[in-house]
């Protein structure tokens, strides 16, 4: 997407400090347009159905509805909205399951307002945005996995193998197909039809998407 493309976004957050100083920190940003703000989970999901932001900025602990059981409301009756989680938790089990639940990044309140811009222009453009602490969990996560399947009602289940979900994990480190090649010992162009071979599988558009889809379905 252009820089010069507008991006509706929101603000939900039980602390109103907070939310100013969100609000401050984007306000230099031409292409970012404030919707409106919440103060709690409930508020936030009865604006999102007035007017839906193309991004939301969204804490986990809030009053009314907190973020883990907003999220799967949300994403039942808006799927195309990007889900930027900012919360003082670094957990991994909690990054885990804020991503897998339906998140499209995940970032802490001490965040750079620089980084916090760019994970909103990569969940437009990517659909998520990964840093080390997502990067960093989905490590431990995809360790447990030693296949991924999922049925899609009566269509062909899909499903990666060890030697796939191993790519898998090093995608997730952030390797280049040339640093994973040495780990697999594949060659580069091996390695580079596996990933492609697999995001065809999912139909996923990015690498971010593939690496979503086998963080969601075991």
């Amino acid at each position: 997407m252009p820089l010069e493309a507008l991006i509706k976004f929101a603000i939900a957050d039980d602390h109103k400090i907070f939310r100013d100083g969100i609000k401050m920190a984007l306000s230099d940003k031409p292409n970012l347009k404030l919707l409106w703000e919440a103060e709690d989970g409930k508020d936030m999901m009865h604006k999102i159905g007035i007017k839906k932001p193309e991004v939301l900025l969204m804490d986990i602990r809030m009053p009314e509805i907190d973020g883990i059981n907003a999220i799967p409301l949300i994403r039942k009756e808006f799927e195309d909205i990007k889900i930027i989680v900012l919360s003082m938790y670094d957990d991994q089990q909690m990054i885990s399951k804020m991503m897998e639940t339906g998140a499209n990044a995940y970032l802490t309140k001490t965040t750079d307002p620089q980084e916090i811009y760019e994970a909103i222009l990569s969940c437009i453009a990517d659909d998520f945005y990964f840093n080390d602490l997502v990067n960093k969990a989905f490590k431990g996560r995809l360790m447990q996995k030693k296949g991924v399947r999922q049925n899609f009602g009566n269509h062909t289940p899909v499903h990666f193998n060890e030697k796939e979900v191993k790519i898998l994990q090093l995608l997730a480190e952030d390797k280049t197909t040339e640093e994973i090649s040495k780990v697999i010992f594949l060659s580069p162009r091996t390695i580079e039809t596996i990933r492609q071979n697999m995001k065809s599988k999912v139909n996923a558009k990015t690498i971010g998407g593939l690496i979503m889809y086998a963080m969601r379905n075991k």
